[in-house]
């Protein structure tokens, strides 16, 4: 089978590898759909993620067909499913407490583990969950960065009405718009990048979209920070009305925040990683099947997985939202 195979930093290639011929009693065998190029994926290839291992098999956002089950594994052949890509124990304080997303023992698909940017790919039953019928393919592959938001978003109490800034317009951040925006609440989109605030405004009615100069202190009763750089952290601190909620989703390396307003203001910081596998997976599935749910501005791209090349340098360009690598094609 063919696979993308990182050595190093920015040194991806396309090569054979064997199937896996035998089974364990609880694994499945899949044959990919498609996956999503995620920010994670980047920072992999970029050599921008400290724990990261090389060399690796990147790609996390997965979904696929059973085309092989192990005897206690509860799936039949032709499922769709989708990969939970972060393995947990079951054993720590952390997995005991149903906190499974900061498992000390965590591994990550595509990061310090093999993952599955192949034509097949051989993973425990216990991190694959089932599809539900009425999803389509291409929002079935959202299932794993959506869970991101509707886990951080759950920290919150958004409702109709609700005044809520989202600074940053990448994948996250228009996930979190589409979410924000079903619950029924007043949205304001910040970025550097004008493009991308105008197909934000264009896509959600009622949206306002705005620089980020353009905003006042003490503005919204929930701030969410997707963007991942200092700035947006500091600014999320400031905009955000006394009383109210941050929610730290992107991940910047450090920030100088001032302490004295955070205490002042009385504002709650939030940080959010990953997810709860597969609860919020269930939940995002629920959300992305409604029909009146829109995801259709988050994805840029559908390339054959043989374009490999020019869907990662699309994604590390920063100038398009989701990429996805379509493994239906003949490579």
């Amino acid at each position: 089978m063919l696979g993308l195979y990182l050595n190093k930093p920015s040194e991806l290639e396309l090569r054979e590898f064997s199937s896996v011929s035998s089974l364990k009693d609880d694994e499945v065998k899949i044959k990919l759909i498609h996956a999503g190029i995620c920010g994670s994926d980047i920072g992999v290839f970029k050599g921008k993620i400290p724990h990261a291992t090389y060399p690796v098999r990147p790609g996390h956002e997965l979904i696929g067909t059973v085309i092989e089950a192990g005897k206690l594994a509860n799936y039949e052949v032709g499922k769709r499913v989708v990969v939970g890509p972060n393995t947990f124990c079951d054993e720590c304080e952390y997995c005991r407490k149903g906190k499974k997303n900061i498992c000390i023992n965590k591994g990550s698909l595509g990061v310090n583990m093999d993952g599955g940017f192949a034509e097949e790919f051989v993973i425990s039953s216990k991190f694959v969950m089932p599809i539900p019928e009425e999803l389509s393919d291409i929002k079935a592959v959202l299932i794993e960065p959506f869970s991101v938001i509707v886990h951080a978003l759950e920290k919150v109490n958004i409702s109709k009405g609700s005044s809520v800034a989202i600074i940053g317009c990448g994948t996250e951040g228009m996930l979190a718009i589409s979410l924000a925006h079903y619950l029924g609440a007043n949205i304001t989109a910040i970025d550097i990048n004008k493009e991308k605030l105008a197909k934000a405004q264009n896509s959600f009615s009622g949206l306002k979209a705005v620089l980020p100069e353009e905003i006042e202190a003490d503005s919204f009763e929930i701030v969410i920070e997707a963007a991942g750089v200092g700035a947006s952290v500091i600014q999320a601190v400031d905009i955000v009305k006394p009383g109210g909620d941050v929610v730290l989703v992107g991940m910047p390396q450090e920030v100088k925040l001032p302490i004295v307003r955070v205490v002042r203001k009385e504002i709650t910081i939030h940080g959010s990683i990953i997810y709860n596998f597969p609860n919020d997976f269930q939940k995002s599935a629920q959300f992305l099947a409604q029909e009146s749910f829109n995801v259709e501005p988050v994805i840029s791209k559908v390339l054959p997985f043989k374009e490999y090349a020019q869907a990662y340098e699309d994604a590390v360009s920063g100038k398009y939202g989701k990429i996805i690598l379509d493994f239906k094609e003949e490579v």
